[in-house]
């Protein structure tokens, strides 16, 4: 098995592709298993261990794509003769990206053709974020990183900071810093605000200071050194932080029924929006990921080269096909495929929240999505390979 020939960075493919064939785990989880959309897998009153992992696994997935299009994104200005270039080319696509959640990706959510659901999460972070890089990125690259450290480690600060309501200046903040919905209309209209862009502006930042390691001809014994100080370092900081239980994270870990619980209890740590230790937990393993596959090649890692060369392609069809195997396994299941046609009026009633199907089914139904995105990956990736002089190809 032979890639396409590309000038790209292949360990940092290997670890996004891992966390997009990751990501579609949850994701089928949320259109198969009991519960859909409705159930809290880490609420420690009703999960169980199988179902706490199923969905922690996933954790690494959003502040890793976050993390990486930093990164990218320093890496493609590096191929560019100025940064006026790059900030162009961040702000543009930063536009595209929240166009798009607003439309292509939350129309894959919903399949409510009135776009009713307004749904605000990770491309609509990626692409706020983009647009913030776009200026940032003239400022020194001490005082960016200086910046990007004091959000990542600071923002934590400002979770006692809590709005309600629909006034304006209730809504700004839930984009800055507040996981929360908004309804308008009496009902009709709904906003969902997942992904405030503060910490994952922390975490862009990083990705993007982070790409220097990553410069032609740069040191890799050096960089594979700063790999594992910066992994075990990240992870030895969100024990301690994590066992005093005084700061990083919005809800502190407490004792549970049995041991097996109050450790579930404590890896639980807040995505929405992403704490401090929350993203030490994440980035730190994969940077020892990235320090471990550095030089590693095989039928493995080449399906997660494929399918991290095009994670922006796979994401959207991914939404699609699940949502797709969700109506038919609502058929299956006796009830209304219209139940997972997500109006405001079917995601405030509930009532999927006791339907659905094993954890076992949610497994199968995962190997099988990603078996089918494969070819399609395999394809769009060669096309882009081969086509470089298409310059929407790199919005895409």
């Amino acid at each position: 098995m032979t890639l396409v020939k590309s000038t790209r960075i292949q360990s940092i493919d290997i670890l996004r592709g891992l966390v997009m064939i990751i990501m579609a785990l949850d994701h089928v989880r949320d259109y198969t298993n009991t519960g859909y959309l409705f159930l809290d897998p880490t609420n420690m009153d009703t999960t169980t261990p199988s179902l706490f992992f199923t969905r922690w696994i996933t954790h690494f997935c959003a502040p890793v794509f976050v993390f990486l299009a930093g990164t990218s994104a320093f890496l493609y200005g590096s191929k560019k003769t100025s940064k006026k270039a790059l900030s162009k080319f961040l702000f543009t696509r930063g536009l595209w990206l929240v166009f798009t959640e607003l439309t292509i990706v939350n129309f894959a959510w919903t399949f409510d053709i009135n776009l009713s659901l307004h749904i605000f999460q990770v491309i609509w972070a990626i692409g706020a974020c983009m647009i913030l890089l776009a200026g940032l990125i003239y400022l020194p690259k001490k005082a960016l990183l200086v910046l990007g450290l004091i959000i990542l480690f600071g923002h934590n600060l400002l979770d006692g900071i809590t709005m309600q309501g629909n006034e304006s200046l209730s809504i700004l903040w839930y984009f800055i810093h507040q996981q929360n919905f908004v309804v308008f209309n009496g009902g009709q209209t709904l906003m969902f605000v997942a992904y405030p862009i503060l910490p994952w502006l922390g975490i862009m930042i990083l990705g993007y200071c982070f790409g220097y390691f990553y410069k032609k001809d740069f040191n890799v014994a050096i960089r594979k050194k700063w790999l594992l100080i910066l992994g075990f370092g990240s992870i030895a900081l969100f024990i301690v932080l994590r066992y005093i239980n005084v700061y990083g994270d919005l809800v502190p870990w407490i004792v549970q029924k049995d041991s097996t619980y109050t450790f579930l209890s404590f890896m639980n740590t807040t995505k929405y929006p992403p704490s401090l230790l929350y993203t030490l937990m994440t980035l730190g393993p994969s940077m020892l990921f990235l320090y471990s596959i550095e030089s590693v090649k095989n039928a493995i890692t080449h399906v997660l080269v494929v399918i991290g060369r095009v994670p922006f392609f796979y994401y959207i069809i991914h939404l699609y096909v699940i949502h797709l195997v969700g109506l038919i396994g609502l058929t299956i299941l006796g009830e209304d495929w219209r139940e997972l046609i997500m109006t405001p009026s079917r995601f405030m009633s509930g009532y999927l929240a006791n339907k659905g199907f094993d954890l076992w089914v949610t497994y199968v139904v995962w190997i099988l999505v990603v078996v089918i995105l494969y070819p399609f990956c395999n394809m769009f990736m060669k096309y882009k390979a081969n086509n470089k002089d298409k310059w929407w190809l790199s919005y895409l």
